[in-house]
């Protein structure tokens, strides 16, 4: 059986963990902020533009991006591993799950939950 006491029977004070008083080292409130980093960025994770290096139809890495067909999409670029992957990718029917619901979709079927 355990005889448990409490810390002013103890005689204990404060953890020991903190005995020490000597951590001026971890105030940072003195040092100056950039001017960049004193708003939050809008372009936060937004990439201007994305460059795929993996044939999205066979999982092939492309190393040498010259001499492969591409496919550019809005801010993404595609490399293929070559013209038959290419148009096998331009060829593959869209599945779309809003296309087959039995109601009329909108904007906010997408936000998931």
């Amino acid at each position: 059986m355990f005889n448990f006491i409490s810390p002013k029977d103890a005689n204990i004070t404060k953890p020991p963990y903190t005995t020490s008083s000597n951590v001026a080292w971890l105030d940072n409130s003195k040092t100056d902020i950039l001017d960049r980093d004193k708003t939050q960025s809008s372009r936060l994770h937004e990439p201007t533009w994305r460059i795929s290096t993996t044939d999205p139809m066979n999982g092939k890495d492309i190393n040498s991006l010259k001499p492969h067909p591409k496919l550019e999409d809005g801010n993404l670029t595609m490399y293929f591993d070559g013209e038959e992957t290419k148009q096998a990718y331009i060829d593959m029917p869209l599945d779309h799950p809003n296309q087959r619901l039995p109601f009329a979709a909108t904007d906010e079927d997408d936000r998931g939950g």
